[in-house]
This record gives C-alpha cells, structure tokens and sequence, in this order.
C-alpha cells in the first residue's frame, strides 16, 4: 500500500503501512487474497472489491478491535483515509479523548466514522442514513462491537440532511462529519465527464451504491444544502464539516460561506497514497479557535547548473593584444560587454569575486535569433559598390538623430523596457588556473529558459569571430 508523507501526523499509518505478510498470516481471510510476486513482494489486488473488504476488515480488527460486515454492493472505507478525517475533527473541536457529540451524515454500512470515534476518543454519535441495506448493517456493527451506548443509528427519509435529523432534538452537537455522494450522474462516477486526461485511472475499485456516490448535482449541491440547513440550525452544532472528492469543489463552496456571512472557516487536505481528498469546515460560535490550513508547499527548485563556455588562453591572449594594460577577465568581460551592447541587451557591471567580474543582463527582446542571417544580409552589402553619397548636413544630422535616438541603459525608456523583460541573468568571468577565462550564465528569473541558452550559444560564436578576424 503506497501511503503519502502528507497524511495527518497522528495517522497510524503515516510512518508504518500496513504489513500485509504479518496480516496475511494471522488472518486466514485477508491470506487468501494476498499475492507474491516473483521479486517475494507481497501485493493486494485493490481492483478487487472482495480483496479491498478484507483490507479494511482486517486493519479494524487488529489495529482498533472492531469486528464489522460490509456487503460487496455498498462502499468499502478506507482506514487510513477515514482517520484522517477523524484526526482533523479532533484539531476542530480541541484534542482527542473529551466527551464530544457528533453526527455522522449517511453513515454508510460500515458506520466507520462513529465506530472509530466512539472506540478512540468515547465520543457520542448519531448516525443518519437513508438506504435500507447500509442503515441494518451500521446497525448490526454498532450492535455486535457493544457501542450501542454510544451510538445511536436512525433511518431517514431521502434528501434528508440535518434538518430533519435534529427536528425532535434540542441537544447541541460539537460537530457533524459527512463523506457526501461525489458524482452527479453515472458518467462522472466513471471519470468520463470528470477526470482530467493526463491523470493515472484509480488504483482501487469503486464500490457503493446509487445513494452513497451519486446524488443531484454532485458534491457541490449537496454540501450546499448542508450549508444553507446549518443557516437555519447555527449554534445547535460547534463545527460543520463536510469532505470533498474534488478540489474544483472547494472555492465555490468557501464562496457560498462568504456570501452568507458565515466568517469561521477552514479547510484542509487529506492524503491517502494516489488518492487525494479535501474537507472543508464552518462555524457560527466566536469563541471556536479555527486550525489554520494547509500551507501550500512550493516545490523546491533544483539548483540548476549554470550554462558555461571557456575562452582558451590563446583567444585570451588576443583578446588582451587588442585591449593593452587589462587582465585576461577584463578583456572578455569587455568583448562580452561590446557583443551584448550590439544585441541591444541591457547590462551592467555588478561587485563579484575577488578573482572575477559580473555582469548582470535584463534580455528585453529576441535580437540574437536571427543574427546568422544578418551577418549574410551584411556579407552581401559590402561585396556591393556602394555609390558615394554627399555627407549629410548638419540640420540632417539633427532630424535623423531625433527620429532614431540611442537610449542610454539609464533613458526612462529602458526603466519601462525593464519592466516587460524576456529573462535576466548573471554573467560571472572568471580565471582559471591555465589562464584560461570560464564564463558562466546563471539564471535569475524571465519566461524562458532555452532564450538564455540561445544567447549563451551566440555570446560564444560572436566572441570567438570577433577573435578569428584577420587584422
């Protein structure tokens, strides 16, 4: 079983997965649907419905002492998953082991979430539920691991939420939990309307029945109708709370709260190998401290190795006979700084090491893509006769200059320029022991990373022409 680090930091099962070879040979009925594979890995077949129940059946007995049935043709829970969720609600109401009340909406045949509440912290549950086959095997659970005290189980009728369920109590719940119908129609059950393209299918079988995983316009509507019932109920619950099989789901929901002036709400996620679930929280009292969310955890990224090319001590040694007086870094720093000045890329000198000199470049447009064929267009015009042409004057010279002025690098002009860049990036030249000069490019920020590489690949090219030319 592939459990994600994410899950709840007091899930059992974060750090110790379930062992199947020590289940497999202390439950007869979890052994026989257990599988070696040639490498001696032992696997379970998570597309079998029957090997999915004997899972969950097994972890409730060992880990919780829980003893239940659940029908082939209704919903088989998750352990792990639920005590998420389970977990969470302890963050809500304030820690594990206090008295609580709640209610379980559509408590399912299973009737996990009051049998693990009541078994791990001794809370009082009412479980609801509409569908005949699910209310008598909750009940029989309930009855045959003796919680019958704690948990009271009671049919109602269809599209029956909170209202009807708390008509004849006057009892103040500390929360409700509820695991609502995710699909609209049969379509989206299947993923065909639903599930993006490029995501994996589902490792595991989808069990239940029609009451348990469709309902009239999906998750949205449902929890919409718990939303607007807890309108009417408030303070007779502490929390409401409802999990989401969608995230798509969460933002209108949240939004659906802000517009009725519900102000205490919070969400979270829960993680459950390749299975991702989000649960979604309100409430009406001021004095209820509220968990904060999740915090969205940026991916970290790779320090990248800088794109590099080294001027050989020969090429250094030109590059220096035509700057006299400066050493190997200053003389490419400035051939590099004359290259990049006819790209019409923005630089400037910035404070480097001690045996090195930076440059830092703002790329503000593409001038070095077609430069190959500028230097053909070039070729061409001077294998031409140019005509001789009478000097300009100098009121031509003026208007010539007005029409296409040079924008020094501190020009307003170039400060707008900065602000719609295509990349920017930090030249670093250095020396070498064999007196050869490395130059690097690290990127700092922009659009794209190929449109530095581009320059990189040009800055070496024209570097090494400006080199080869015949004196």
């Amino acid at each position: 079983m592939a459990l994600n680090k994410s899950m709840h930091p007091r899930n059992r099962y974060k750090d110790k997965p379930p062992d199947f070879v020590y289940l497999a040979s202390k439950y007869p009925e979890f052994q026989k649907h257990v599988q070696t594979t040639l490498t001696g890995r032992v696997t379970l077949n998570f597309k079998d419905p029957e090997a999915v129940r004997a899972l969950t059946c097994t972890l409730l007995k060992e880990d919780f002492g829980l003893t239940i049935e659940i029908p082939l043709e209704r919903l088989i829970p998750t352990v792990p998953l639920r005590l998420n969720y389970i977990h969470w609600v302890e963050d809500l109401i304030g820690g594990q082991g206090n008295p609580q009340r709640g209610i379980d909406i559509g408590t399912g045949a299973s009737c996990i979430y009051p049998l693990l509440g009541a078994t791990m912290n001794g809370w009082f549950f009412l479980a609801t539920e509409v569908d005949d086959i699910c209310f008598n095997y909750a009940k029989k659970n309930v009855e045959q691991n003796h919680l019958a005290e704690l948990i009271k189980v009671v049919k109602v009728p269809q599209k029956t939420l909170l209202m009807d369920a708390l008509k004849e109590e006057s009892i103040v719940y500390d929360f409700c939990m509820c695991n609502p119908p995710f699909f609209a129609n049969q379509l989206e059950a299947k993923g065909v309307n639903s599930r993006n393209s490029r995501r994996p299918p589902p490792s595991s079988i989808n069990t239940g029945g029609v009451t348990e995983i469709m309902a009239e316009g999906g998750e949205l509507e449902f929890v919409k109708r718990i939303i607007h019932d807890s309108l009417q109920l408030k303070k007779r619950l502490r929390w409401y709370s409802c999990m989401l099989g969608k995230k798509c789901s969460l933002a209108p929901l949240k939004d659906e709260l802000r517009k009725q002036g519900v102000a205490k709400v919070t969400h979270t996620e829960f993680c459950q190998g390749r299975t991702m679930r989000w649960a979604l929280a309100w409430s009406f009292y001021d004095d209820v401290p509220v968990p904060s969310p999740p915090c969205k955890k940026r991916k970290l990224e790779k320090a990248r190795k800088p794109l590099t090319f080294t001027v050989l001590k020969a090429t250094v040694a030109e590059l220096q006979a035509q700057t006299p007086h400066s050493s190997p870094t200053e003389s490419v720093s400035a051939w590099l700084e004359n290259i990049l000045t006819d790209l019409k890329v923005l630089h400037k000198r910035v404070p480097g090491g001690e045996v090195e000199l930076s440059l830092f470049l703002t790329a503000v447009e593409n001038t070095w893509i077609h430069s190959r064929q500028k230097r053909r267009e070039q070729g061409r015009h001077l294998r031409e006769l140019p005509r001789a042409q009478e000097p300009p004057s100098e009121e031509t010279s003026v208007t010539e200059q007005q029409q296409q002025p040079d924008i020094p690098p501190e020009s307003p002009a170039n400060a707008e320029a900065l602000q719609h860049f295509l990349f920017k990036c930090l030249v670093n030249v250095k020396q070498e022991e064999e007196k050869d000069v490395l130059v690097e490019m690290h990127w700092v920020e922009g659009q794209n990373k190929d449109l530095m590489n581009q320059l990189c690949t040009c800055l070496k090219n024209a570097l090494f022409r400006q080199v080869a030319k015949p004196t």
